[in-house]
């Protein structure tokens, strides 16, 4: 049988690709993160076994762990989902355990996801391009690395031109703003951060990037950092809210 990295979208169940849906309604296990919407799990069969590796503040799943589970799984034989939030190759560690299994002989196979990256942005009104504003955006993680800062030279990027989307930066969002600035971005440009995005509890932030730090942000968050920031092309069948920075 197979392993399948399956991509569960940026929240919303609906955004759940066909073929995922299908997969997780077949599957005699799923191995799932903390989902943003749990009502997926409805999808599968009676008897499939569930088993939540998600990563909790201060509880964390080792990701080898999880490659090890995923291996002893699919050695038995069984259909197995391994279930993650937006795509699994976009920070999702879906590689590392693409080459577990690689390594131990495991047939496997991915389902993409619409990551967060390009869905919050879009669900609140914001497209991470547009003709004669962006012609390209680049997704990076705000993440911190143990023992130090974000590996990102963002002062090199303040100068790539186009949108940046930080996944997973409200903790370093003074920090990155400041890098950003540091490098020659200019204070006014365009902030929005989307929390839940896709999801009825949607909210979004409107702010300036010399205003990032001090400005009420809750993870999670996508934030998006340029001029399409300040698009406010807003679905008119909504889920969200503005909220003004200060």
């Amino acid at each position: 049988m197979t392993v399948y990295l399956v991509g569960a979208g940026p929240g919303d169940a609906d955004l759940l690709t066909v073929k995922a849906a299908r997969l997780v309604a077949s599957a005699d296990v799923i191995v799932h993160d903390r989902l943003a919407d749990p009502t997926i799990l409805t999808l599968a069969r009676a008897d499939a076994e569930f088993i939540d590796v998600g990563k909790r503040p201060g509880n964390p799943t080792p990701q080898g762990n999880i490659n090890a589970l995923l291996v002893h799984l699919g050695s038995q034989g069984l259909e197995v989902v391994r279930l993650k939030g937006g795509d699994p190759y976009v920070f999702g560690r879906g590689g590392e355990e693409a080459d577990a299994l690689i390594s131990a002989g495991i047939p496997f196979d991915v389902v993409p996801g619409v990551t967060s990256a390009i869905g919050a942005p879009a669900a609140a009104g914001i497209p991470v391009t547009h003709r004669n504003v962006s012609t390209s955006f680049t997704v990076v993680t705000g993440h911190r690395e143990k023992g130090g800062s974000t590996n990102i030279n963002w002062e090199a990027l303040a100068n790539v031109g186009g949108t940046i989307v930080v996944l997973m930066g409200v903790a370093e969002r003074g920090a990155i703003a400041a890098r950003l600035m540091a490098g020659g971005m200019a204070p006014d440009t365009p902030v929005a951060a989307v929390r839940w995005g896709t999801r009825p509890e949607q909210h979004t932030v409107r702010t300036r990037l010399d205003q990032l730090a001090t400005t009420d942000v809750e993870a999670p968050s996508t934030i998006v950092i340029g001029a399409v920031a300040s698009f406010d092309f807003e679905p008119t069948v909504g889920r969200s809210k503005v909220l003004e920075g200060n």
